[in-house]
């Protein structure tokens, strides 16, 4: 499944969400129309989706292949634009983390 068909089954489900409902809507016009969502707006969906019982309803109306289709996705989608963050160093650029002494490592 693309991420195109997942947004318009969450879509379908968030009916009785109107707040919901307008975000995948706007997210799956976007898609359809062949232009990228970012990653805060898909983030946003899963989110309130989550609060509203909206996954819930998907895990009990599907099977779990069926709904690991419909979510992952979005998931995929969001982990492939998300800036990763960079590793932030704990030991001093002069000391050697594997032969150093454990007192010198603790900053």
């Amino acid at each position: 499944m693309n991420l195109t068909d997942a947004t318009l089954i969450v879509l379908g489900e968030a009916a009785g969400h109107p707040e919901l409902a307008a975000l995948t809507h706007s997210a799956y016009d976007e898609l359809a129309a062949g232009n990228q969502v970012p990653y805060p707006v898909l983030t946003d969906i899963l989110g309130k989706a989550s609060e509203k019982g909206v996954i819930r309803a998907l895990h009990r109306k599907y099977s779990p292949t069926a709904f690991d289709a419909i979510i992952i996705p979005i998931c995929t989608e969001v982990d492939r634009q998300k800036p990763v963050p960079p590793r932030r160093r704990t030991a001093p650029e002069d000391i050697d983390p594997l032969t150093a002494p454990l007192d010198q490592l603790r900053t």
